[in-house]
């Protein structure tokens, strides 16, 4: 039986992805943007299949009684998820053909199929097949001698029944269409896209010489790609994610995408053959896989997309990022804050890390890598301080979910360059994002730091919503010290002189915060978050309501409290804000205006794994001009009637709607850019 004090996670996360698709509903973002969103969309599913459907589906298989916090059992959840992802793929679909496509096509860009192309496109198509293609492809027959074949995970395939003319025997095989190959085949004037897989079925036949192609059927399968971590058992845990990558590939089949043209005989042998439920096969009346609707940003067509914005050097950071400048002095004045995407990654926190790299007064670097880049600057950087003979070192998150690969890539890379990789703590993931510079100044070594809400990734740091701190203060680099002792060595750190860590004190310490400001007449607490999932937390902030506590809840994705209950959450009101950018950053604020206010940023979210399980940190902000830019964060994302939703009493989401038109995105581009100009005056 549901909760009536708290929402599903599932659930609430689906809603976060409905919010999404309804940018690609939205007919007056440009047209590319939309297809964007369309494909993110996709992309977020795939992975709620691999990890959260396929974690419900083998709590059921191993029997199982796990219930959730919110009283739903895994049966009732996956009945409630399939459901609801239903009807998402009807929008998917619908979008997609009723707007999208005719909007494409009208600005020139059009997908075809090979039987509506005439004779001339039809040679081009057929020399691309037999010159690209063919070589590639194997066809795969099921047969006695011939076990039906494993089919990988998120691949695109073809069921294709042949026929014997001479026996009138007919027979299933598959074909793979090769994810090594651009997922569209593209027509010589540009404009004009096949599937591949359109491709592959018009030319089946060749590659079935002699037999008779009696249907073909595009379908997509989704595994189980959780990976399972038995730290304790011993051994090297770079060669334990190495092994377990390799499973990732076998993992149990969670969902089958097919076309409703699909004839019953090879839905059943598909299902039959990957033991599925028909409750696990969903119909989409579309691209199988609209992710793959990504390569149409490669287009060279700017007037169909938002306009580009050429980020901001931070002010107080423009005059000290040159070789002959001092970042380090600008720092050591005073504490400085950077929000991205409006203040620039590159001469923000890779210019840090570069200049530190390349001074003959820098002794060392330690920073933590949760996801970066495949031509990570940051990386570089590092590699060149190892040559340089400083003492640097890096640890680099293996477990950090479908970026493995690419970290264990890293820490070999980096290992030969001369840095010191150690892959964190038995048992805890570490997550926190942060950086330590240790120079020599005089003789006295000072220590610069650098705390951030995202990953030191070049990448995402143009289109993810973060802060970063970079502080000089003594108190906040002896903690740092402490902390990669803890992460590097063997330490039993229990307390800090001023970050909040996890597992040991931010729950503690933000529950402590809570109750602090619920004694006040005037209590006011704010909170800009990914995601509210703990009962702990949640349960604390309903009674700070019921003290006569406000409460502002900024929270993007999943968001488990049900806000505006009398008698319960009446206090509290949820906002999420989805849009061009993704909000990412995490600020926690404890006070009303006009009294001493405390600020945290950080990694960390309000969920049970960021509290217990993994290792965070949260930084105080105490300098008060930057206070002020915190506030003017909160406050711009409160005021959002634009891009935002609320959430009410009911556990719906709705659209906020439009009064002053206030854009968070585009209101703090202009201040990025404000004070980029008072600077330059």
């Amino acid at each position: 039986m549901a909760s009536d004090r708290l929402i599903n996670r599932e659930l609430s996360w689906l809603d976060f992805n409905a919010r999404v698709m309804a940018l690609a509903e939205q007919s007056d973002i440009p047209l590319m943007e939309r297809v964007r969103f369309l494909a993110i969309w996709a992309d977020n599913l795939d992975e709620f299949y691999m990890v959260r459907v396929a974690g419900l589906l083998e709590q059921m298989a191993h029997g199982l009684r796990a219930v959730a916090a919110d009283g739903l059992s895994s049966s009732e959840q996956l009945a409630a998820i399939r459901k609801v992802a239903a009807g998402q793929y009807e929008r998917a679909s619908a979008v997609f053909n009723q707007e999208l496509l005719p909007g494409l096509a009208k600005s020139g860009i059009q997908f075809s199929d090979y039987e509506s192309l005439d004779g001339e496109d039809r040679e081009f198509v057929d020399r691309q097949f037999r010159e690209r293609v063919f070589p590639v492809v194997t066809p795969l027959a099921v047969d006695p001698s011939h076990p039906f074949p494993y089919i990988s995970n998120l691949s695109l395939n073809l069921a294709i029944i042949v026929r014997n003319p001479e026996s009138g025997v007919t027979r299933f095989a598959r074909i793979k269409v090769p994810p090594i190959l651009p997922r569209f085949l593209v027509m010589p004037d540009g404009e004009r896209f096949i599937p591949l897989e359109n491709v592959i079925a018009a030319h089946a036949d060749e590659m079935f010489p002699g037999m008779e192609i009696v249907e073909h059927h595009a379908f997509r399968v989704t595994r189980n790609a959780d990976l399972e971590i038995e730290e304790d058992q011993g051994g090297d845990l770079l060669q334990t994610i190495e092994s377990e990558l390799t499973r990732r590939r076998f993992g149990r089949v969670v969902r089958l995408e097919v076309h409703p043209s699909m004839s019953h005989e090879v839905l059943d042998l598909l299902t039959r053959e990957m033991g599925l439920d028909p409750s696990d096969v969903v119909v989409v009346d579309g691209p199988l896989d609209m992710s793959g609707l990504f390569v149409l940003g490669e287009l060279d067509r700017p007037e169909l997309y938002w306009d580009q914005w050429q980020w901001i050097t931070q002010p107080r950071l423009a005059g000290g990022l040159g070789e002959s400048n001092d970042v380090f002095g600008t720092i050591r004045s005073g504490d400085v804050l950077v929000q991205h995407p409006y203040d620039s990654f590159a001469t923000s926190v890779e210019a840090f890390i570069g200049r530190a790299a390349r001074d003959p007064n820098v002794l060392a670097i330690k920073m933590t890598l949760y996801r970066t880049s495949r031509n990570s600057p940051i990386m570089a950087a590092l590699m060149e301080a190892a040559t340089e003979g400083k003492q640097v070192v890096a640890l680099v998150e293996l477990k950090a979910r479908f970026d493995e690969e690419r970290n264990i890539e890293w820490a070999q890379r980096l290992e030969d360059a001369g840095v010191h990789v150690v892959y964190g703590v038995v048992g805890l993931k570490t997550h926190t994002k942060i950086a330590l510079v240790v120079r020599d100044e005089g003789g006295a070594l000072k220590r610069y730091a650098h705390i951030g809400t995202g990953n030191y990734n070049d990448t995402t740091a143009r289109i993810y919503e973060d802060v970063g701190l970079f502080t000089a203060d003594p108190d906040i680099g002896a903690d740092l010290t402490d902390l990669f002792n803890f992460l590097t060595g063997y330490s039993y750190q229990r307390g800090y002189r001023k970050l909040l860590v996890s597992p040991v004190t931010v729950r503690s310490q933000l529950l402590a915060a809570i109750a602090a400001e619920a004694e006040r007449s005037d209590g006011h607490i704010t909170m800009k978050m990914n995601s509210l999932v703990d009962p702990g937390m949640i349960e604390a902030l309903y009674d700070a309501s019921n003290a006569g506590c406000r409460i502002d809840l900024i929270v993007r994705g999943i968001c488990c409290l049900i806000p505006g209950v009398p008698g319960m959450s009446e206090n509290i009101t949820v906002r999420s804000i989805v849009g061009r950018y993704l909000e990412h950053s995490r600020i926690y604020r404890f006070g009303a205006r006009g009294r001493d206010r405390r600020y945290y940023i950080g990694s960390a979210d309000l969920m049970p794994r960021n509290l217990d399980r993994r290792v965070e940190a949260l930084a105080p902000v105490e300098d008060s001009d930057l206070q002020f830019r915190l506030d003017e964060i909160l406050e711009v994302s409160l005021a959002d009637d634009v891009l935002s939703w609320e959430l009410g009493a009911d556990g719906q989401w709705r659209k906020v709607e439009p009064v002053h038109y206030v854009d968070a995105h585009l209101t703090m581009r202009g201040l990025a850019e404000a004070r980029a100009g008072a600077r330059a005056d």
